[in-house]
């Protein structure tokens, strides 16, 4: 690497400005920190729970793994239709369909979503996480209610492609 790390000021992943932004969660008391740039995108988390990004959550223990298993066959049925897909929880926390109680939900049923649509909030660690729809197609199920607590790869919305 003949470049010096961090001239380019547009770089999300500058090691300076990573460090800079640990020093800013721990000044500011900060468990979560999410930052999007173009395609670029961060997430710094702190604690003592596991984060999982990406695959199958770690069972705990034989009595957590149970109910885990027994909604897989739920999950897997839930797609019956190959033009359906899935939004998945893609965190622990609370599910909530509005920004706040008197705002209308992000979306419903029947409404048509874009890779970029909200279309709601999980609230994990008092930290409000907009969630977007990553696929496009028009909401055909609500699969959770607001307020309901959401596992990691629950399913959230049916959408039809």
């Amino acid at each position: 690497m003949g470049s010096n790390p961090g001239t380019n000021s547009g770089d999300l992943f500058d090691v300076r400005k990573l460090r800079r932004l640990v020093e800013l969660m721990n000044e500011h008391e900060l468990t979560e920190l999410d930052l999007r740039q173009g395609d670029q995108r961060i997430r710094i988390r702190r604690g003592h729970d596991p984060v999982f990004v990406s695959g199958p959550p770690l069972a705990a223990s034989a009595a957590t793994a149970a109910p885990r298993a027994a909604e897989q066959p739920a999950a897997a049925g839930a797609i019956d239709n190959p033009n359906h897909v899935l939004i998945k929880s893609p965190m622990v926390g609370t599910f909530y369909a509005a920004a706040n109680p008197d705002s209308a939900p992000f979306v419903r049923v029947g409404d048509q979503v874009g890779r970029d649509t909200t279309v709601c909030i999980i609230e994990a660690m008092k930290v409000f996480n907009e969630i977007p729809a990553e696929c496009s197609g028009r909401i055909v199920a609500m699969l959770v209610e607001s307020g309901d607590a959401v596992e990691f790869g629950q399913p959230l919305f049916k959408v039809e492609k």
